[in-house]
């Protein structure tokens, strides 16, 4: 109970704060009640998909200070045990995706432990060399469809199937990825207040303090590592089957690994809100910029010049992201008010 309490409890931000998560929130559930294209439903979804996978990125990446660019096998793990399972055994999503949590857990404690022995930018290079390797097996294994990867048919599963997570219209996996979206944000409300969350930005702060109060400062960050992964492979489960049609390119290439750590970074790592204003900036302005500028005006490549430019002017203003600027702007304000 007093875990549910934690997650439900959001008084140590200011009554502004709270306001405008409400009415996100709000707007959020009430966003398919209104007139609404199909682009901005499947802009909504990506925002949400990568809001969860940037709450994972955080507690690791954010709270624990440790630069991972290798999530995105994670999100392959999920993906591929959930179309393999569905596929080959017609084993349905609410199954698959609790295994594929259990396999890619399993396999971040193994990679975990000589990981975080490793400090600085030779741990993300080892997260990006593992993740690459992965993803270069799955490329020529010829049993999750090597390189031309997996399709789930709509045909084989009529919709709607809430089982097999087979629906004809996209605002049913809106809702479903919502509810994620909120799962993960009381999960990571308390885990911040949590003993782990404390653990955690005391190694951020000075590994050696940390040490020297009691804690595992090894296992705790392996643990966390756990923690971020069961995120991003529930949400890779999710990719499976809304897709439908996964390949290694698409489920476990660099550029989700990045983008996933970008979005946290940008908004503001080691702070609650900081993957949501991330994804909510970049993933609207990444699909509005190919779709206005790249596809229609024919610029190609444009969308991704504004999309860095935009990182590297706040990343150079406030370091700790665009909830680092909110901050700073309100501590000037009670010093002058």
């Amino acid at each position: 109970m007093e875990a549910i309490k934690n997650a439900l409890d959001f008084s140590d931000f200011t009554r502004f704060d709270r306001t405008i998560a409400a009415l996100v929130g709000l707007f959020l559930i009430s966003f398919p009640l209104f007139s609404h294209s199909n682009f901005a439903l499947a802009t909504l979804i990506q925002f949400l998909m990568f809001s969860v996978y940037g709450m994972g990125w955080n507690t690791i990446g954010g709270y624990g200070g440790q630069v991972d660019l290798g999530k995105a096998q994670y999100v392959g793990i999920g993906a591929y045990t959930t179309a393999v399972l569905l596929i080959r055994w017609d084993i349905p999503f609410w199954f698959s995706m609790p295994l594929g949590m259990a396999l890619a857990v399993g396999w971040s404690f193994i990679l975990g432990y000589p990981l975080f022995r490793l400090k600085g930018h030779y741990f993300a290079i080892a997260t990006i060399a593992t993740s690459l390797v992965l993803k270069d097996i799955f490329e020529v294994w010829n049993f999750v469809g090597a390189a031309r990867g997996l399709e789930i048919s709509p045909i084989k599963y009529a919709p709607p199937d809430f089982f097999r997570l087979i629906f004809k219209e996209d605002v049913y996996y809106y809702y479903l990825i919502l509810g994620f979206f909120f799962i993960g944000l009381f999960y990571m409300n308390w885990f911040r207040k949590s003993r782990l969350g404390f653990q955690l930005r005391s190694i951020k702060d000075n590994e050696e303090v940390a040490r020297s109060l009691g804690i595992d400062v090894h296992w705790a960050k392996i643990k966390t590592y756990a923690v971020a992964t069961a995120f991003v492979s529930a949400v890779g489960s999710f990719h499976a089957c809304y897709i439908k049609n996964i390949e290694p390119e698409d489920t476990m290439s660099l550029d989700i690994s990045v983008l996933i750590a970008l979005m946290a970074m940008l908004g503001g790592a080691g702070s609650l809100w900081g993957p949501i204003i991330g994804a909510a900036i970049l993933i609207p302005l990444k699909s509005y910029l190919k779709e206005w500028l790249g596809a229609s005006a024919g610029l190609v490549g444009i969308d991704l010049i504004i999309y860095s430019a935009i990182i590297m002017a706040v990343a150079a203003f406030e370091p700790r992201g665009i909830w680092g600027i909110v901050e700073k702007v309100r501590l000037k304000r009670r010093k002058y008010p």
